[in-house]
């Protein structure tokens, strides 16, 4: 049986493109970039990398990138990006919570909920970070975006989301697991309408620190998260819908 999120971007690529949360790809791309200090020897890693338009951009500055998601329509498409674009991406159809990589990655970067919280169960979510953290070589780092539970605590994320150009009803937002469910109606990429039952991961900012700091990790930067414009000065606030979190792993020491 199909989970949620597979169904959900089995036939969803060029639609997804077109989403307006998807339109920041380039400033994040920026902040990405200085991050790095700019530096082209570094290797990148992006998990749940969608239709590549991070992964895209970045072989296009000249960063060597390699690229997994779990969706072959959303790989096709970024295949399809970097052969227009002109550039090599190593792109793989993988779950995330099964990845063999290990000390071979310079930045790993999860952007939009490239696959992170929409597994089922804590222990999965928790997986990938693991997973994320073993691909990465000492003194590497990692730039990810997740959904912020501060949000839903203050705000209606049905409201949100319909704002933003998905359909969705019937969301609960559960204050013991942070888990919301709903209902969202959707259009794939062959015009068929689709009616899925979602549940998501939110998590607290004091979570995000505990689980990468027990993981190995140090210097744990949570910050607001606005699209398209990444930035350290932004500070989280129950307005922003998602966090945006860096953190690297010490110089000569792996967990």
């Amino acid at each position: 049986m199909k989970q949620w999120y597979e169904e959900f971007f089995e036939n969803y690529a060029e639609s997804y493109d077109k989403e307006s949360f998807t339109q920041g790809a380039m400033g994040e791309v920026d902040f990405i970039e200085q991050e790095i200090d700019f530096d082209k020897t570094r290797r990148i890693l992006d998990i749940g990398c969608g239709t590549g338009r991070h992964a895209v951009e970045l072989a296009v500055r000249g960063y060597n990138v390699t690229g997994v998601d779990l969706s072959r329509a959303q790989l096709n498409k970024a295949i399809e990006k970097a052969k227009k674009a002109k550039v090599t991406v190593d792109f793989f159809q993988a779950d995330a919570r099964r990845l063999d990589f290990k000390n071979e990655f310079d930045l790993v970067i999860m952007i939009c909920e490239g696959a992170f919280p929409l597994m089922e169960t804590d222990e999965m979510n928790f997986q990938i970070l693991a997973n994320a953290q073993k691909a990465l070589k000492p003194n590497g780092k990692m730039i990810l975006t997740t959904l912020s539970a501060l949000f839903p605590i203050f705000h209606s994320t049905e409201k949100f989301l319909n704002e933003h150009g998905l359909k969705s009803r019937d969301t609960h937002f559960d204050f013991l697991t942070c888990r919301e469910t709903s209902t969202v109606e959707m259009m794939d990429d062959s015009g068929v309408k689709k009616i899925i039952d979602c549940t998501d991961r939110y998590y607290m900012p004091s979570e995000m620190t505990w689980y990468l700091k027990s993981l190995g990790f140090k210097n744990v930067g949570i910050f607001g998260c606005r699209l398209g414009a990444f930035s350290r000065n932004d500070v989280l606030a129950p307005d922003d819908m998602e966090m945006l979190v860096v953190a690297e792993m010490p110089e000569n020491e792996k967990y």
